[in-house]
């Protein structure tokens, strides 16, 4: 096989003979009738390429780029475009489309363009195998960033149950990055090419809950006019992530306490078990320990889920990270908004790291969107003026004047604490008291030091 190849298009016809012409020249194809689904199937070590229809019911093929680029950026998309759509074509490329072809297209053509993708995507999966083997940052050091010790231990857990096939408990405060970490866990392990399935527990329709989630047989009920598999079965060989697994329903946790116990489906109106190959990774923001105690969630349940647990800190755990993260978020969003890169002075690093943040990184990320945008940061309710006590505004503002006299010398100690009067001792104390990380400043290349 030439290499991996995810085609969307909600054209059953169109699909088809695009997906003959690819495999008559050695592609393994894999054809998709709607986004959702080719967003299950990608993630950060994705070996192929995408390429999709422009216009589809629902969520569209622009719009399934973006979210994929979110995911990862450096995955080829490939656009299919209507008669006379140039336009939305060149929108396409400007903001991140690996290449289009225009309908109706030469089979050779796509060829030749999927080839390319995918040569392009296989040099960047290598070039990032090289760097880490150089001992530069790799794949989780750049989704999962930070320096701080539960950091650094977070990823080395990853790194080790990543490849296994254990369920996983992922544990933390709403926007820690759950999702990032059950996602990393799928693409470290031998289930990567296969279905991520994400859940979300808290948002399952009542009355279609177990339909949504076994599927069903024609005329299991009304309305049932033919069958339909559940998002278990369609996790085939991959990975299910049940977020926010303490808001499922205590009857719906009985039933799948028998499917992660046994790996076995049954879907409405039928006798007959399905075998299930998938590992189950959950995600909770409130102890399930605590939880079955009160006996809102069962206890079997979590025993069986919770073979591996891993507990993502929040921001005010590991605060040393804030300022890195704020600027790669501020990166990140600038490339996403096709904006210049805004500069970030010490000043505004120094006010990010001293905030608690309570809405964690997806807090962080909103705030670095709205820096890139030219929105300033709105102050904290606590800096509100004449509320902030007295020790507070001089801690804040003995932080901004190192920083900031750090950022004027590159990061150099000598000339700081010379500057301001200080032993090299003190300055020392200070920057730990204030967790100020002089590598961000500069290479702090002092002579003598």
């Amino acid at each position: 096989m030439k290499g991996r190849v995810l085609l969307v298009d909600d054209d059953a016809a169109m699909r088809l003979s695009t997906a003959q012409a690819l495999d008559l020249e050695g592609f393994e194809v894999e054809e998709l009738p709607d986004a959702q689904a080719a967003l299950d199937r990608v993630g950060f070590g994705f070996e192929g390429v995408v390429i999709s229809d422009i216009r589809m019911p629902g969520m569209d093929g622009l719009t399934l780029m973006n979210r994929i680029r979110d995911i990862d950026p450096e995955i080829p998309v490939i656009l299919i475009t209507g008669h006379g759509d140039v336009q939305l074509a060149v929108r396409s490329m400007r903001e991140g489309a690996h290449d289009f072809v225009e309908k109706p297209f030469d089979a050779q053509q796509l060829v030749k363009i999927v080839s390319r993708a995918l040569a392009y995507r296989g040099v960047v999966l290598e070039n990032r195998v090289l760097r880490a083997a150089a001992g530069q940052a790799d794949d989780l050091e750049t989704r999962l960033v930070g320096r701080s010790t539960a950091m650094i231990d977070l990823r080395r857990r990853l790194r080790t149950i990543g490849p296994t096939d254990a369920d996983v408990l992922i544990v933390g405060e709403t926007g820690t990055g759950k999702e990032v970490v059950a996602r990393a866990l799928h693409d470290l392990s031998p289930r990567a090419r296969r279905p991520f399935i994400a859940i979300d527990c808290a948002a399952l329709p009542g009355a279609l809950i177990e339909s949504e989630l076994f599927g069903h047989e024609a005329g299991a009920f009304p309305g049932a006019l033919r069958a339909r598999y559940g998002k278990f079965e369609h996790a085939k060989g991959g990975t299910v992530l049940l977020d926010e697994i303490g808001s499922m329903p205590l009857d719906l946790q009985a039933k799948l306490l028998r499917v992660v116990q046994d790996r076995v489906i049954t879907p409405l109106g039928s006798n007959e078990d399905r075998v299930l190959d998938v590992r189950f990774i959950a995600t909770s923001r409130r102890s399930l320990e605590d939880e079955a105690l009160a006996g809102r969630f069962r206890a079997d349940l979590l025993y069986r889920l919770n073979v591996v647990t891993l507990h993502v800190p929040p921001l005010s755990a590991r605060r040393e990270d804030v300022q890195l993260l704020f600027i790669k978020l501020v990166q990140e969003a600038a490339s996403r908004h096709q904006r210049p890169l805004a500069p970030v002075p010490p000043q505004l690093l120094a006010e990010v790291a001293s905030r608690d943040w309570p809405g964690n990184v997806r807090e962080l990320r909103n705030a670095a969107d709205r820096h890139a945008l030219g929105i300033a940061l709105q102050p904290a309710e606590e800096d509100a003026p004449g509320q902030a006590r007295l020790a507070q505004r001089v801690a804040a503002f003995e932080r901004e004047l190192i920083v900031s006299t750090l950022a004027a010398h590159g990061g150099r100690l000598k000339p700081v604490y010379e500057t301001l009067g200080l032993s090299r001792k003190s300055l020392w104390e200070k920057m730990q008291k204030h967790r100020i990380d002089k590598a961000l400043y500069g290479d702090g290349g002092d002579e003598g030091e």
